[in-house]
């Protein structure tokens, strides 16, 4: 088994705000900035949420192209836009029954931002922050236009799952379909059932079972959130997985400490030093992953 792990940095996300961690990078050339940061400390993806001129979600596409293009004018490392937005801003549509719903129509702008490859969030769960529940609905109809809307494009699906039948169901069902070509890359995210209807949390057992059920000739990433990111992202390397940190997932170095996504990637490479791994660089990622050269 190689030495060589991809690592991924998830700067921004959807759901939190500066208010949180004055880090947090929310506009264009911030993100950027954080980005290019990290991959000279050892990240080979970035996982890219939008976020409006007001910090609010989006999945803009315009607002993505503007990101990816100042990342790429300063580096090669793989970009992955998010296709799940956020619970806030464009990304919701308030329901007659008190509820929030997430834009399955803005999520699909998401594909159209110029990244090479997009999350794949073929999940349908709930997703609840400060007491108001928005409805993700995504079941197998949009799983399919999701999917598609990335093929017809030529982006790689990043199979995102928080749970065993989110491996078992939809993204299986998807590939024996033929919509994805091996290596299968999937992103396991554990440790946020607090917050997300139909999460797993993380335990070394729920990890390893996971992985387990993954489809052949998967490669796999996993996202631990919160306290879970430290523990996860070790047992992964040992399973023979990837990783993912950021402040998408974890907003703490150490407790009562808040992080900054440069802090926590390079602690991740110097732990993976420590336990004998290097970083993957951007072009052997793309390789591996069967993306075109930059």
């Amino acid at each position: 088994m190689s030495n060589r792990r991809m690592v991924t940095i998830a700067p921004t996300g959807g759901t939190t705000f500066k208010s949180a961690n004055p880090a947090l990078p929310t506009q264009p050339q911030e993100i950027a900035d954080d980005v290019y940061a990290c991959y000279k400390a050892g990240a080979a993806i970035a996982a890219i949420h939008a976020r409006r001129p007001d910090d609010e979600a989006t999945c803009n596409p315009a607002i993505y192209r503007d990101i990816n293009d100042r990342i790429r004018a300063k580096c090669d490392i793989i970009l992955n836009n998010s296709t799940g937005g956020g619970n806030s801003g464009d990304m919701l549509i308030e329901r007659p029954d008190g509820m929030f719903e997430n834009s399955f129509e803005e999520r699909l702008k998401g594909t159209e931002g110029g990244a090479e490859m997009c999350t794949f969030d073929g999940v349908t769960v709930v997703d609840t922050i400060s007491g108001k529940d928005v409805l993700v609905i995504t079941p197998p109809s949009r799983c399919e236009t999701l999917v598609k809307a990335m093929v017809d494009k030529g982006i790689k699906p990043e199979w995102e799952v928080f749970s065993p039948e989110h491996i078992l169901q939809d993204v299986t069902r998807l590939i024996q379909k033929g919509y994805d070509k091996p290596p299968y890359y999937i992103n396991i995210v554990l440790g946020g059932e607090k917050g997300f209807q139909g999460a797993m949390p993380y335990t070394p057992d729920i990890l390893d079972f996971m992985v387990k059920c993954l489809p052949p000739q998967s490669i796999w990433c996993i996202s631990g959130i919160g306290p879970a990111q430290l523990p996860a992202t070790t047992q992964a390397l040992l399973l023979g997985g990837h990783v993912r940190v950021g402040l998408e997932d974890n907003h703490y170095y150490s407790r009562g400490v808040k992080a900054t996504n440069l802090m926590l990637i390079e602690r991740q490479v110097r732990i993976m030093a420590e336990m004998g791994y290097e970083p993957m660089s951007a072009a052997e990622s793309r390789e591996l992953l069967g993306l075109n050269p930059v």
